[in-house]
């Protein structure tokens, strides 16, 4: 969206120009409608959201940015939300509108809702946690029955498609709705004589249970290349369908959070934020990278002796640091977007730290024979600081690596979220040892050749 086409906008709503508004924004894909929004202040969003229909409308408020989304509701009357917005969306979008309202304002917006079946459907759906395949799927979906016969099955499901904006599966249940297997469209084209649609499904189905968490859900539709799959109940019994799109979404927002728990936030924030919420967010990690930052002086301090006879060696401390932050969030990165993709498990654990280990002595031994060469020119051969650098950086390397990649794993044991691992965590664990394994190889070195 150009700058030129937004400004454009803002000009036609600061002059009240509501037809030819519509005539621009009418045609519009719904995500362009909410990526225009976002650029406009919030009376802005309003008035072009007058002159939407409530079907256009709904699908571009699904779109939007979240909290933009919620300001727009805020104000409006719980009648109003159900019959402009609910009444026109499926019932997991309705239900990821509806579950950011507290309780009360939740049970008015259902009140009003004209479909009792769907308001039913809501509710039921609000009950799951919104991080499972219960709390994500949505109820729209094309069902038949094994004993149908082929002209009541195509009659059936003209009659459903009809309510439907996409179908992705047609879906096989039995009697008792439990899922059978999928019905191929193809079958229904070259096969139309077949006397009932149980002589035709496929039972190879790949389907969820409604408790399964939204990350299992994800890697079932990649690893199958599913555009959607079907959720059952404890008894087997067809609920409801997730679909592709929607778990790219989820993906999106999961991405961003270990993005933010990587870089040392608390918990999710927007550009957008209070300046409260930020410094929130930000503050607990700093804290506890101030008291890293405390403890490694307290370790500097006690050291005084070591680094006033040789304090050229403060020099490459900035050094050990870094290198030892870096190899740290190298190797728990590795480990985290294994644990995250399912390719490392607990039958590959110890041939995956082996594996760091072998890399980790190659780096180190590079790396140690780099800086001894820079050493040498400047100090000597033997002199502590020629030696005690190599020989810490070496040690450095191998503890980063080794701790990097072992953390996410005990954090993923815990069912802590590994990704905490890649930020300042490993930082603050790899200066204080850095500095430790340097100070205690500067001391043993200096006690050997003075």
């Amino acid at each position: 969206m150009t700058k030129d086409f937004i400004n454009y906008i803002k000009e036609l709503i600061e002059q009240k120009e509501s037809v030819l508004l519509q005539e621009k924004i009418s045609k519009m894909h719904p995500a362009d409608i909410a990526e225009i929004c976002a650029e406009l202040d919030l009376e802005e969003a309003r008035f072009i959201y007058r002159q939407l229909s409530n079907e256009k409308a709904a699908d571009a408020l699904i779109e939007m940015d979240e909290d933009l989304r919620n300001e727009l509701l805020e104000e409006l009357p719980s009648e109003a939300i159900a019959k402009r917005f609910v009444n026109y969306m499926d019932t997991d979008d309705a239900v990821e509108i509806i579950r950011d309202m507290d309780e009360e304002k939740q049970e008015e917006v259902l009140s009003h809702i004209k479909d009792i079946e769907q308001a039913g459907d809501i509710v039921d759906l609000l009950q799951y946690d919104e991080d499972t395949a219960g709390g994500l799927m949505s109820t729209e979906m094309v069902v038949v029955n094994e004993n149908w016969s082929m002209p009541e099955c195509l009659k059936e499901m003209r009659q459903q498609a009809e309510e439907l904006d996409e179908i992705y599966y047609v879906y096989v249940v039995d009697d008792d709705e439990r899922l059978c297997g999928l019905f191929p469209l193809k079958k229904m084209i070259t096969s139309p004589s077949v006397s009932k649609v149980k002589h035709v499904m496929s039972t190879k189905v790949v389907s969820v249970d409604v408790d399964t968490p939204i990350d299992e859900v994800t890697m079932l539709i990649e690893k199958y290349n599913l555009v959607a799959i079907p959720v059952v109940d404890k008894i087997n019994r067809l609920v409801g369908q997730i679909t592709v799109d929607d778990v790219m979404d989820e993906v999106r927002e999961q991405t961003e959070h270990d993005q933010q728990l990587t870089a040392g936030l608390t918990q999710d924030v927007e550009t957008s934020d209070s300046v409260f919420i930020q410094t929130k967010a930000r503050l607990p990690w700093l804290i506890i990278g101030m008291l890293g930052g405390i403890c490694s002086s307290i370790l500097l301090n006690s050291f005084t002796g070591t680094l006033g006879s040789h304090p050229e060696m403060a020099l490459f401390i900035p050094l050990l640091a870094g290198m030892g932050g870096n190899v740290g969030t190298q190797s728990s990165a590795i480990a985290v977007q294994g644990l995250a993709n399912n390719s490392l498990d607990s039958s590959h654990i110890f041939r995956h730290i082996l594996k760091e280990m072998v890399v980790a002595i190659v780096n180190a031994t590079i790396l140690s024979l780099m800086v001894y060469v820079y050493n040498f020119f400047i100090y000597g051969a033997l002199d502590i600081v020629t030696l005690a650098v190599p020989l810490s950086l070496f040690v450095v390397v191998l503890f980063a690596s080794s701790f990097g990649t072992m953390i996410p794993m005990i954090l993923e044991r815990m069912d802590i979220n590994p990704a905490v691992a890649t930020g300042p965590f490993i930082q603050i664990i790899n200066d204080l040892s850095g500095m430790t394994f340097y100070m205690i190889i500067a001391m043993a070195l200096n006690s050997i050749m003075y």
